[in-house]
């Protein structure tokens, strides 16, 4: 019987079109063009930032040998014509309105037994790029004047660095790139999981109320745990469907839209659809599907629209979507204080799993902390499922 109900169900969900729109559309095609989009322009941004022929403005008073070079900096700088200002007020003014790209006003300091110049360079923070051109051309020309220098002490520049510091990354390939994706696929995950549970969630329950068959179906002779059995089925499947073609979407993005990712990154992406991962990935999801479920239940149930039960379900998504944003932060890790905290714990131990780093006892945990949360709220959806007023516009 409740297979029969989850059939009905299931047929009467699938030809809704929101809900197919947000679980298979969003998931399999919007989300690979956006992604594409979103890469192309942010590569074509930096491109276009380091290539740009960029306008410097200097003071009147800052040193001719300096003016002069600037205006020899090698091609691959990309420097256009200077501009003077009469002082450094009206060299950072124009470049607030946008007049000059770059500002340098540069001093000798006075003082010191031998020459010293300072460079103060105004950059307009809200532009790419321009500041690590500015220390770029400063270092240019802070190897110049140390190599001019050194040549006039006749001093070879290893005789004034004598330790030099080689740094050997011990980390694992995995393990670098699983740090690098790992704080994003178990956020996509999650928040099509959470967006697939929703609106079938609404229809099933405040749907029915607005239609008028839920009193039809109640009446049947079934046991009213069955009937919620069905339908919480169907959500949980709607939920695990919207993840699950997310990640084919990612799968799309990676390896026929040409997305423009490392070859490493990549590689790592392709480890998602290795059974091994699928498998720990579906026993993660799957009670945080049914929690998803277990508290969007009651809400659908004693919503009495579903215009209210969209507006009271729907701000909890940023409830699961700001805890899911911790894989995006370094620092975190799953341990035996992580493990007991819902949603972070999923990202933590997929995060783990990605990079190798995965203890067994901290996944026993995790785990065992959401199929508890996963039971407590399929009881209160029982429960509030049980009460006729909750049931009855």
């Amino acid at each position: 019987m409740i297979f029969r109900i989850f059939r009905k169900e299931l047929l009467d969900t699938l030809r809704d079109r929101r809900t197919l729109v947000r679980m298979i559309v969003i998931p399999i095609l919007i989300f690979p063009i956006i992604t594409n989009i979103s890469a192309y322009f942010a590569k074509s941004e930096k491109v276009n930032a380091s290539e740009k022929v960029i306008a410097i403005g200097v003071v009147e008073a800052t040193p001719r040998q300096l003016s002069a070079q600037l205006n020899s900096l090698p091609k691959g700088f990309h420097i256009g014509k200077l501009n003077t200002f009469p002082d450094s007020l009206s060299l950072k003014k124009a470049v607030q309105k946008g007049k000059v790209d770059l500002g340098l006003f540069a001093q000798i300091l006075p003082d010191t037994s031998i020459q010293q110049e300072r460079f103060t360079w105004f950059v307009d923070g809200t532009k790419e790029g321009l500041e690590e051109r500015a220390t770029a051309i400063t270092q240019f020309f802070q190897l110049q004047h140390e190599t001019q220098r050194l040549q006039q002490l006749g001093i070879r520049p290893e005789e004034i660095h004598p330790l030099q510091a080689t740094y050997i990354n011990c980390a694992s390939q995995q393990k670098m790139m699983g740090q690098v994706i790992g704080g994003i696929l178990p956020y996509i995950f999650i928040a099509f999981g959470f967006i697939g549970c929703m609106y079938p969630a609404i229809d099933l329950f405040t749907g029915e109320k607005e239609r008028g068959t839920l009193e039809t179906l109640l009446c049947a002779p079934i046991a009213r745990w069955k009937i919620l059995t069905g339908k919480m089925a169907v959500i949980v499947f709607s939920g695990l469907a919207a993840a699950s073609f997310a990640l084919i979407g990612i799968y799309i993005s990676s390896e026929f839209l040409g997305l423009s990712l490392d070859k490493n990154i990549t590689a790592e992406v392709m480890k998602v659809l290795e059974p091994q991962f699928l498998i720990y990935s579906l026993l993660l999801l799957l009670p945080l599907v049914v929690f998803f479920a277990g508290i969007m239940v009651p809400i659908a149930v004693s919503a009495k629209s579903f215009k209210e039960a969209q507006s009271m379900i729907g701000p909890l998504n940023m409830l699961v979507v700001l805890p899911a944003m911790v894989g995006f932060f370094p620092g975190f890790e799953l341990n035996a204080l992580t493990a007991m905290i819902p949603v972070v714990n999923v990202v933590l131990a997929t995060k783990a799993l990605l990079s190798g780093t995965l203890a067994w006892i901290y996944l026993v945990e995790a785990l065992g902390v959401m199929l508890l949360l996963a039971a407590l709220s399929v009881l209160f959806s029982y429960r509030q499922y049980g009460k006729e007023s909750n049931l009855i516009n």
